[in-house]
């Protein structure tokens, strides 16, 4: 079940209104899929070039982009899995620097959890003729949202990247996130970050906290661990 429009928690907002339409169409842009057959036969999707659907998953991905230390610590969960060295170098030179400070804007921990406010940020898409939001379910209970980016809206994420290169930043790690979440749906995504204590022991309504220095003391002992395997082959 999806979940906006659920209240806020009183505070000022980490983003701004802009900074959130922004990266949430650079995020759509990346990660949307195909359109359904039934789908591009409906009028109002003409121009649909391709959906996010549900917000649950929209809220997961967004999570690691604004949290380069959680992205991160995927990352040396997946090496540990894999044994992969791409996934360790990319996870270094995130904790080697100080992405983790000067790109984190944290998220709230919902019921369903990773959770803030996008009503405002997919209004300014929506208005612009970017992106169109449908809802699925009755009058009564919505159960999913789904995000259709425009060709107007691809269009201008493409011109975001020319004019403001900085923003590339973004393109970069909507692919990393997409690599990481694989074809793995909203839910599944939600308990998967429930698997990091941190995330699951902040309480709910709370800003969910930097797990930097945890995440660079276990690169240490990965590091070490690989060293001393290498040493003894």
């Amino acid at each position: 079940m999806d979940h906006e429009g659920a209240g806020r928690v009183p505070g000022d907002p980490v983003t701004s209104r802009e900074q959130d339409a922004v990266r949430l169409l650079l995020l759509v842009d990346g990660a949307c899929g195909p359109l359904s057959e039934a789908e591009k036969t409906m009028p109002t999707l003409k121009r649909a070039v391709g959906v996010m659907r549900t917000q649950v998953k929209l809220q997961k991905l967004d999570f690691w982009l604004r949290n380069p230390d959680y992205l991160a610590n995927e990352l040396l969960t997946e090496y540990e899995n894999e044994r992969e060295e791409t996934l360790l170098d990319i996870a270094g030179r995130i904790l080697d620097s100080e992405e983790p400070e000067v790109r984190r804007y944290p998220m709230l921990r919902h019921h369903f959890g990773a959770y803030e406010w996008l009503d405002d940020a997919l209004s300014v898409l929506r208005s612009a003729g970017l992106l169109i939001r449908k809802r699925r379910g009755t009058v009564n209970r919505v159960r999913q949202h789904d995000y259709f980016l425009l060709d107007h809206g691809r269009h201008v994420a493409r011109e975001i990247i020319r004019q403001a290169p900085a923003f590339d930043y973004y393109v970069q790690r909507v692919e990393l996130v997409m690599q990481l979440a694989g074809e793995k749906s909203g839910s599944e995504l939600k308990r998967q970050q429930y698997l990091t204590h941190e995330y699951a022991e902040t309480p709910r309504g709370s800003r969910i906290g930097s797990i930097s220095e945890q995440a660079r003391q276990r690169l240490v002992a990965i590091r070490q661990l690989k060293e001393q395997e290498s040493g003894a082959a």
